[in-house]
């Protein structure tokens, strides 16, 4: 699978993750935080937006590593794919969510690992299962520019 993608098609990838995040997470975290849906939906729009900005750039950055070593994207790339995103990710938002739910360093780390708990194997899915819509779409066309 060829995986040069146009900027576009990046930033497509990323609002598509990041939106099927937020309705996900806003209402699953207001329960489990006793917090009102809408500072939690800031918050997640917040972490979202900031991870759809990583989202595009670590991408690009990845598929440029993953065609210059010449590697497959296999089910351990993926693992590492995945581990590596929501590490840079962890790194930015334990402080801007401990800033917002007004909670210490800690008490936003430990909501974090749960959330990571969540994204890790999202992440891990909706890229795979974006890869493989992709891939079907691609051949498609290509079989019918014949």
């Amino acid at each position: 699978m060829n995986a040069n993608k146009s900027i576009t098609e990046r930033i497509f990838q990323a609002i598509g993750f990041e939106l099927l995040a937020v309705l996900i997470c806003t209402p699953l975290l207001a329960w489990v935080m006793d917090k009102p849906m809408l500072e939690m939906g800031v918050a997640t729009l917040a972490i979202a937006a900031l991870a759809l900005a990583w989202n595009v750039v670590f991408n690009g950055v990845f598929d440029r590593v993953l065609n210059r070593l010449a590697l497959v994207r296999n089910a351990w790339v993926r693992v590492v794919h995945a581990l590596l995103f929501e590490g840079g990710l962890v790194a930015v938002g334990v402080p801007l969510i401990a800033w917002w739910l007004n909670v210490s360093l800690w008490q936003a780390f430990l909501l974090d690992i749960g959330v990571l708990l969540f994204f890790l194997p999202y992440t891990y899915v909706y890229h795979w299962a974006y890869d493989v819509v992709r891939e079907r779409m691609v051949m498609r066309s290509a079989c019918e520019n014949l």
